[in-house]
């Protein structure tokens, strides 16, 4: 228990510092929600500005702050600055002031902000381009089972055959559907994603994740529909966000 004590002992208050980190977690997942899908290097890879490229430094990329400073502007050419960043960044704060609501501190709070963050980062990568990345979704299944050896020793068993049921149940539901209708409807990344959050809430909350997710992926494809009926429909932030409710209230 270690890194647990660790953990606490760098946010004694139990939820300032996972407050104060998350605009920057936001920061880097705008980064990754920007060049993965692209297949850009996102690790040494400069941030510059859209319209002029010149590279931006330590002042221009502090979250929420710069922006706030710069007016939402390029220092360097007067260019708006989109919102895309900022958008990310409030996200993740309000991921983790969510979590401070519903109760959670100290290990707890860092564990759940990074389920959140991550499950905000694969919902907003699939939403964009209807893909999610193995470079995300394995790590976070791993981090699931992680958290669950250290603070819930108990609940070790459990997450490791809700991970397994997931995985193998969606790609069976997927083979199921791909044999009735003759072509894809659920990605094996879908799959991936639900194992990973399988390893975070059980195999007892699965069915209401499932029913989570596919309630609300129901009703935005009922209203996209009538506008374009062959639109494809992204699934992952509907598990995203089933995962991330039934994390904290199940």
């Amino acid at each position: 228990m270690a890194i647990v004590d660790f953990i606490t002992a760098v946010s004694p208050d139990g939820w300032i510092a996972p407050v104060l980190c998350a605009p920057f977690i936001g920061s880097f997942a705008g980064v990754l929600i920007s060049r993965l899908p692209t297949g850009r290097g996102f690790v040494l890879g400069r941030s510059a500005c859209d319209t002029c490229g010149h590279a931006l430094g330590i002042p221009d990329l502090v979250p929420l702050a710069s922006y706030a400073a710069l007016r939402g502007r390029c220092r360097h050419c007067g260019a708006p600055i989109g919102r895309f960043h900022l958008w990310v960044e409030l996200a993740a704060l309000a991921i983790t002031l969510w979590a401070v609501a519903s109760g959670e501190r100290g290990a707890l709070l860092w564990a759940g902000s990074v389920l959140g963050w991550s499950l905000l980062t694969l919902g907003w990568i699939d939403a964009l381009c209807q893909r999610l990345p193995d470079i995300l979704t394995l790590p976070l299944l791993v981090a699931g089972l992680s958290e669950a050896l250290l603070l819930e020793p108990d609940a070790l068993t459990n997450r490791a055959i809700g991970a397994i049921a997931a995985y193998a149940g969606f790609r069976l539901i997927a083979l199921v559907f791909r044999r009735l209708r003759g072509r894809e409807g659920l990605g094996e990344g879908d799959a991936k994603l639900l194992a990973a959050g399988g390893a975070w809430v059980g195999a007892w909350l699965l069915p209401d994740v499932l029913v989570a997710g596919a309630g609300t992926a129901l009703l935005y494809a009922v209203r996209k529909f009538r506008l374009d009926p062959s639109e494809r429909i992204p699934f992952g932030p509907f598990l995203a966000a089933g995962v991330w409710l039934m994390w904290l209230y199940g």
